[in-house]
């Protein structure tokens, strides 16, 4: 396995990342600065002789932490800790603070794990054509433009695709959120 240096790491993924953060933060001045963090933290971890194996997945997990973090606060407002059938709006970005949260304990570990798990159930769940928009939307950050390009597919039709497949998903882990609130 090649370790990429940190210029290359920049010169890959900055673009994707940024298109992710912007689609996530609305004033760009402050997805710049979670953009730059993103890479700080990269390069500190990268010269504490801790070579990060799946930089993708690792500079996304950052970039979705930092987000967070951003939007927490921003706003004072507590997330809802409860589930209903009437205001499930908030089921996926939960279960996202969940499985991309920095703290790493024995308990947090199993249940990212198994949070993972389920996702991947709920993914594999789905028609080919919708798990491939949700991955290449949510997981590599391109935009809906990109994916119709890239799928030689009707923008309109990469849209209900994704529509479906988050319906998809709210459904399927609305069970999973609701036991794991509970505890």
């Amino acid at each position: 396995m090649k370790i990429q240096t940190v210029t290359e790491v920049f010169n890959t993924y900055r673009e994707r990342l940024s298109r992710f953060i912007r689609k996530r933060v609305r004033l760009p001045e402050d997805s710049d600065d979670i953009l730059q963090e993103v890479f700080y933290q990269f390069t500190r971890v990268n010269s504490l002789a801790q070579p990060v194996e799946q930089t993708a997945a690792w500079l996304y997990r950052v970039a979705r932490n930092k987000i967070i973090n951003h939007q927490n606060k921003k706003h004072d407002e507590q997330m809802p800790v409860y589930y209903d059938d009437e205001n499930d709006e908030f089921v996926l970005q939960d279960i996202a603070d969940l499985v991309f949260d920095t703290e790493t304990t024995p308990e947090t570990e199993y249940l990212r794990s198994f949070v993972l798990d389920e996702i991947n159930n709920a993914l594999e769940e789905l028609p080919k054509e919708q798990r491939e928009v949700f991955e290449l939307t949510e997981y590599m950050g391109l935009s809906v433009k990109e994916v119709a390009e890239k799928t030689h597919t009707p923008v309109n039709t990469v849209l209900s695709r994704k529509h479906y497949a988050v319906l998809h998903l709210r459904k399927r882990l609305a069970g999973l959120y609701a036991d794991l609130m509970e505890k």
